[in-house]
Parts: C-alpha cells; sequence; structure tokens
C-alpha cells in the first residue's frame, strides 16, 4: 500500500503522524510525509522520507498573536464584530498559503491508496482525497468536530450548536481560497463546510486521545458507526543527547518538579525563571526546566534548578513530583501517563480545553500562562501537591492506552480504509 501523510503545525502536531508513519512502513507500506520545512529533518531522522508543506510554523502564525489570542478574545467576547475580526485575523493564514499547500498536496498523493491529515489543513487535503477518489483519513487531538462534551459547564445542545456555527464562519472565511482549489482540480462547488463533507463521505476521523476524557462524546457519536475511533494518544518516545544527565541530577536529590514548555516561546525566559525559582525555593522543591521553543540560554542557574533543552517525558515524567507544562495534548497525555500531578499553564487553542479536562479528573490545575506570578505558581503548585492529587493521578495513569497500542490501532484503522475502498471499487 502507498500512504500519503501530511501534516502542518508544530513538532507537537507532526510526531503523532510520524509516529504513525513509521508503524506503516515498517509494515512494508509506502510512506511519503508533507511537513512544515523546519521539521523535515525530524521527520527524516526517524527514519522517514519528507518533502516541505508550506512556510515555516513562525511564518505562518505570529507568536505574539498567539500569546494574546485568548485575552483578546476575552476582551471583545461581548461584542458581535471582536470574535469575528479575531478569526478572521487568526484564519487569514490559511487562506494565503492554500493554494500552495494544496500543490504540494496533490503532488505527495498522486499514486496513493489513501490521504491521512493532521488537524491544520484538513480542507485543502479533503478536496485532493475527492479528486484522487481516494480514501482521507484525518487525525484530531481533541473533539474538533461539533459536539455537546467539550465544555462541560456548558449546556450541551449550546456547544454543540456554537461548534457548528464555527465550522459554518470557517468555511464563509476561506471559501474563496476552497472554490479556487476545487476549480483547479476539476471538482464542483462545495455545497457545505468540510467537516460536514468529510463526514458524508464516510472519511475515518481518528481520535488521538482517551475516550473517558470527554464522558459521554462516544455515545453521542455512535450514529458514525465506528468512523471517529478513539486510539489514545500517538507519539514516539524518542530518546534525547540530555536524558542520561537528566536522570543523573534527579538522582542527585528528591525528586523535582519538571516544568516543560512547548514550542512557542515564553515572552521573557529570565523573568520565567527566576519565578519559578523563588516559588520552588519557597516551597523546598528543585526544578527541572525544558525550554523546548524558548531560549533559556541567558538564564541564571540556581543549585535548584537545572535548565534543558528536550527530554523524553516518558522516562522523566514519572521521576518528577508533578509536571508543569502548556497543555498540549501529547503533553498532557505523557503526564498521566506518568502518574504524576500536573498544573497547565495554557496559552491558546486546545490548551486551555485540556486544562479544563485536568482539573476535572481532578489530577491538577490549570492556570492561562499569562495570569501567573510567583504567588500563584506557588497556591497551585501548593495544591496539586498532596497526596490526594498524586494518588488519583497514579489510578488514571493505569487507564490510559500504552502509546504502542495506539500507533498499532491507527495504523490498523488506515489499512482497513484501504482494503474498504479496494473491495468497493472490485464491488462495481
Amino acid at each position: 500500500m502507498k500512504f500519503a501523510l501530511a501534516c502542518y503545525g508544530t513538532r507537537g502536531d507532526i510526531e503523532p503522524s510520524a509516529a504513525v508513519g513509521r508503524e506503516l512502513q515498517r509494515r512494508g507500506h509506502e510512506v511519503r510525509m508533507a511537513v512544515p520545512p523546519e521539521l523535515v529533518e525530524f521527520v527524516e531522522s526517524v527514519g522517514l522520507q519528507a518533502v516541505a508543506y508550506g512556510p515555516e510554523f513562525k511564518d505562518y502564525l505570529d507568536e505574539e498573536f498567539v500569546r494574546d489570542l485568548w485575552a483578546r478574545f476575552l476582551r471583545n467576547f461581548w461584542t458581535i464584530r471582536g470574535p469575528i475580526e479575531l478569526l478572521r485575523e487568526a484564519w487569514a493564514p490559511v487562506t494565503k498559503y492554500w493554494a500552495e499547500m494544496s500543490a504540494t498536496l496533490k503532488s505527495l498523493a498522486e499514486g496513493a491508496d489513501l490521504l491521512f491529515t493532521g488537524q491544520i489543513f484538513q480542507e485543502p487535503a479533503s478536496n485532493v482525497a475527492e479528486y484522487y477518489d481516494i480514501p482521507l483519513a484525518t487525525l484530531h487531538y481533541f473533539p474538533i468536530r461539533a459536539n455537546g462534551q467539550l465544555v462541560r459547564m456548558v449546556p450541551s445542545p449550546l456547544v454543540r450548536s456554537s461548534m457548528t456555527v464555527t465550522e459554518w464562519v470557517f468555511w464563509r472565511m476561506t471559501t474563496k481560497a476552497e472554490e479556487e482549489q476545487r476549480r483547479e482540480l476539476g471538482l464542483p462547488k462545495a455545497k457545505h463546510p468540510a467537516p460536514r463533507r468529510i463526514a458524508e463521505r464516510r472519511s475515518l476521523e481518528i481520535q488521538a486521545y482517551e475516550e473517558f476524557c470527554f464522558p459521554g462524546l462516544a455515545a453521542e457519536w455512535s450514529k458514525w458507526d465506528g468512523q471517529r475511533p478513539f486510539i489514545g494518544t500517538l507519539t514516539l518516545e524518542l530518546q534525547t543527547d540530555t536524558d542520561d544527565e537528566v536522570a543523573s541530577w534527579i538522582a542527585e536529590g528528591k525528586p523535582p518538579i519538571c516544568f516543560a514548555f512547548g514550542s512557542i516561546a515564553v515572552e521573557s525566559a529570565s523573568e520565567t525563571v527566576e519565578m519559578i525559582a523563588a516559588a520552588c525555593a519557597e516551597l523546598g522543591e528543585r526544578a527541572l526546566i525544558c525550554a523546548g521553543g524558548s531560549d533559556f540560554g541567558e538564564a541564571s542557574h540556581l543549585d535548584h534548578v537545572k535548565v534543558v533543552g528536550t527530554v523524553n517525558y516518558a522516562e522523566t515524567f514519572p521521576a518528577c513530583r508533578a509536571a508543569v507544562h502548556h497543555g498540549g495534548a501529547g503533553t498532557t497525555a505523557a503526564s498521566l501517563r506518568a502518574g504524576v500531578p500536573t498544573l497547565i499553564l495554557w496559552t491558546t487553542g486546545d490548551q486551555p480545553l485540556w486544562g479544563a479536562r485536568i482539573k476535572q479528573l481532578k489530577v491538577g490545575a490549570s492556570r492561562r500562562l499569562a495570569s501567573i506570578t510567583r504567588e500563584t505558581l506557588v497556591a497551585d503548585l501548593r495544591e496539586i501537591l498532596v497526596p490526594e492529587y498524586a494518588d488519583r493521578a497514579r489510578d488514571i495513569a493505569t487507564r490510559m492506552t500504552k502509546p504502542a497500542d495506539s500507533v498499532a490501532a491507527a495504523a490498523d484503522l488506515l489499512e482497513d480504509a484501504v482494503r474498504r475502498k479496494a473491495s468497493l471499487t472490485d464491488a462495481r
């Protein structure tokens, strides 16, 4: 079989697809991937063929805009024009690069048996799959399709209708770019938003997170008859150059609190380190800071604080007292699998949703990164560093799907989708 995998975003968006691609290749299939230019080398390092897909992510979405997104949304929430203008600004890069990414997708998917795409740019991928008349499979890191379970404190009908409206608004804002693509591909004009078209084509929509995190969601989506299977989180669990050094440092004293920052850089690295150091000193804790996309090179180092680049969360988190991170789907799953209390300091996207889930599971706390101070950090850490949180975290860890099982399940689903298409073709 031949598989075309296209995904866009940060490394956290790319790694799940790379994990599936590597498993498909191990099974003897041909795999081609398209990823942002700065992540081509990463994908090739795990043994997969990759081509550049769109601009570098930093050129696609301004980090300052991302950091300010929720603050601006909350300031304008009660107006009509405010949220619409914010959505228009957020989605402007999508239309800007649509045609370029469509061309890459068309080349990537030529001769493929299935096109597998991540959450960002699902729409042009759907059109390319329709053009080649091959199955489309999408990968979701949280419940992005309309449902009533996403926000537990809001009535289900309101959540469901709001998500449906958002799909329609996005479609209207990107109609010009999408219709230009469909005309170039010789496809008829679209009559509905892409999520509806994807569902009606009976495309596979893989839910790469734990079903128990969203109670009631599987029942609500049962009408799709297995079209939206839950498989758990996909990850490569790669070793890093700093793992041995970090393990040695951890062994020198009491288990530290691990602070892991994602690909979006913090506003001030030095101030962040100083705040973490002061909070941990007050609590009598050690701090391990994993820089991620932030440059902590100029930050002062103290005896109870160690700053590193990246680590293997699968090995590091279980050796720590707690995990403090940005709340990305993959990192959240890693701290849940580790069985340690979690504090999510979120910025944007699905991060606040995972923060809410951590709180509802009673294994941690959550706060917007821009609002933290030394005092709030101390208070949040005091809250989660009690035995009750640790006990619940260890219990949740036993319910998490093993990464190898998640990867195998995803590969099985993609192979089955190709076989179903082949059997339908033969039946004709």
